[in-house]
C-alpha cells in the first residue's frame, strides 16, 4: 500500500485525494508529505478526523482507517526529510502560488529558490476495518484502539 486515499471534511463537505504513504512508525502512525498551504492541511487544522482507504486489486484486500491527523512540527526532522528528497520532488513544495491556485499557463508556474512549503502530516488510526474479498466467503474484521491496545472482532461482510 504505497498510495492511499485521504478523506477530510470541511464545512460539512467530504473531500478525498490520493496521497503517498511515506512511512509507518513503530507507533503505527502513518506519515505523508504535503504543501503546508494545501487544502488538506487547512481541513485537518479545522477537523482532525480523517479517513484513509487502501485497496489492493490483485489481493482483493480493502482497508479503511478512521484516524486523527496533525501537522508534524519538528524543524530538524523536516530539514532532514527535505535534504533527502530528490531535486525534482522538491519543486512540488516550492511554487509561488499555493496548490489549487488558478494557472493561466501550466508551463509558466513560478518556483521559489530560497524557501519551501514542505510539510509532514501524521495520521494516528483508532479504527481499522479490513475486508478480504474471496470465495466462498469474504472475510471482514474490525479493530478498535482501546487505550494503547487493539481489540478486534469479525463482522458480516
Amino acid at each position: 500500500f504505497k498510495f492511499m486515499t485521504l478523506g477530510t471534511v470541511s464545512q460539512g463537505r467530504p473531500h478525498q485525494r490520493i496521497v503517498v504513504l511515506r512511512k509507518v512508525t513503530s507507533q503505527f502512525e502513518l506519515l505523508f508529505y504535503t504543501d503546508r498551504r494545501s487544502q488538506k492541511v487547512a481541513h485537518i487544522s479545522q477537523n482532525q478526523e480523517v479517513s484513509i482507504h487502501f485497496y489492493d486489486s490483485k489481493k482483493m484486500v480493502q482497508v479503511h482507517l478512521r484516524a486523527k491527523a496533525a501537522l508534524k512540527e519538528h524543524p530538524e526532522l523536516l530539514r532532514s526529510l527535505w535534504k533527502s528528497l530528490p531535486d525534482n520532488s522538491k519543486r512540488d513544495y516550492t511554487t509561488v502560488l499555493p496548490p489549487g491556485s488558478k494557472a493561466d499557463d501550466p508551463e509558466e508556474i513560478e518556483y521559489l529558490s530560497d524557501k519551501n512549503h514542505f510539510a509532514l502530516v501524521g495520521v494516528k488510526p483508532y479504527r481499522i476495518d479490513y475486508l478480504k474479498l474471496k470465495r466462498p466467503n469474504h472475510l471482514r474484521v474490525v479493530f478498535h484502539k482501546v487505550d494503547e491496545s487493539w481489540q478486534g472482532s469479525f463482522l458480516v461482510p
